[in-house]
């Protein structure tokens, strides 16, 4: 590719050489530089491109004696962005002098808007594939076993019965509202309903990457899905756990009430939140080995400071202004107003749920995206 340019006299009196750097678009991740030339008052510089089809942004800049690159520097430098496709044509999309600083200034809208529409668009693309690897993830679970796809209801079962057992039953706690032993027990189910989908895929999500590498160092696979598939897969298992919790419900209270209609409303950003945060913990994984050991500690402490197994007039009242900050505790005291209470889940907790996992979701992916290219290195 040959670029034309002009050198302005100040650089010719100062004696710049000049040069060029290729960088990825996309990433920003610097490719080859080429040799330096000395400046001349109009320059026609032979720029080599990678062999590889693909987007290409060239950066051809002043080398000032003394001070490095003019374009980290504040200078201005001349642009270019070229794609070569796969027949090997070379189109030039654009070619423009300016500065670093404005550079990054015109590009913000337009990060933004992938940032934005990327995580939903790779979900999108690949619906096929993540309803087959959810329905294998789900079957392979219990495969060859006497009570296979029966020990989808059995697990969640046995799970809140040793659990119900020993805050129930040893324990002897109670909730205020329904001081019943079966108040108690429908009180901590409905409780239970959306940390079972949450603490699965959250306590797969540091090893997904690690447990998925021919995935990584073989294919040419999205898998930024793998975190996905564990969030529906984990909420398909609560799913489960929710028809059991409904039919108890029916036989003790006679009826399901009407506000049920609300709990998509919670289901949502509780499934936005888990993916975001299994992007977050999936790519960090990769680097730090000991992340799912320290995530499952962690978990246990989350689970305990979530009011499921008590009461939340139990906790001191400067606790409980804390805790409600927990993301869990709001989705808990959601699922017990929609299912318990009959009534519709309070609003501004739930906008702020809302907006918190949209906010995870968006930077679980960012992060995600940011590091997928250095994950084959370190497998």
């Amino acid at each position: 590719m040959r670029v034309d340019c002009t050198v302005e006299e100040p650089l010719l009196r100062s004696g710049a050489t000049i040069g060029w750097q290729i960088f990825d678009p996309e990433t920003g991740l610097f490719m080859s530089e080429g040799d330096w030339q000395p400046a001349e008052r109009q320059m026609h510089l032979d720029i080599e491109l990678p062999d590889h089809p693909g987007a290409y942004r060239i950066f051809v800049s002043p080398m000032i004696p003394g001070s490095g690159w003019a374009y980290q520097n504040g200078g201005r430098f001349l642009v270019v962005d070229a794609e070569v496709s796969k027949s090997g044509t070379l189109r030039i999309l654009r070619q423009e002098v300016t500065t670093l600083s404005r550079l990054k200034w015109q590009g913000l809208p337009a990060a933004l808007r992938r940032s934005c529409v990327e995580p939903f668009q790779a979900i999108g693309e690949n619906v096929s594939l993540i309803r087959t690897m959810v329905r294998r993830d789900i079957l392979s679970r219990y495969r060859g076993s006497f009570g296979d796809v029966l020990w989808t209801f059995l697990n969640p079962i046995l799970l809140m019965a040793t659990y119900f057992f020993v805050f129930g039953e040893v324990l002897q706690s109670r909730f205020p509202g329904d001081p019943s032993r079966s108040g108690y027990a429908l009180y901590f189910l409905c409780g239970m309903l959306p940390w079972l989908a949450f603490n699965e895929p959250v306590n797969r999500a540091s090893f997904a990457i690690l447990e998925n590498r021919n995935f990584v160092k073989k294919l040419v696979f999205p898998v930024e899905i793998i975190p996905v598939t564990h969030a529906l897969s984990g909420l398909i298992m609560s799913l489960f756990a929710s028809i059991v919790f409904l039919a108890v419900l029916l036989l003790t209270r006679g009826g399901i009430p009407l506000s049920i209609f609300w709990l998509p409303a919670l289901i949502l950003p509780q499934l936005l939140f888990t993916i975001g945060l299994g992007w977050m913990l999936a790519s960090f994984g990769v680097f730090a080995r000991d992340l799912g050991q320290i995530s499952g500690f962690l978990l246990t402490l989350w689970f305990f400071l979530t009011p499921i197994c008590y009461a939340e007039s139990q906790l001191p009242a400067g606790a409980l202004d804390i805790l409600r900050k927990n993301p869990m505790y709001v989705m808990v005291h959601g699922y017990r107003r929609v299912l318990l209470e009959g009534q519709a889940p309070e609003a501004w907790p739930l906008l702020k749920l809302y907006l918190l996992a949209i906010f995870m979701f968006w930077l679980g992916y960012g992060l995600f995206r940011k590091l997928r290219r250095s994950f084959a290195d370190v497998i």
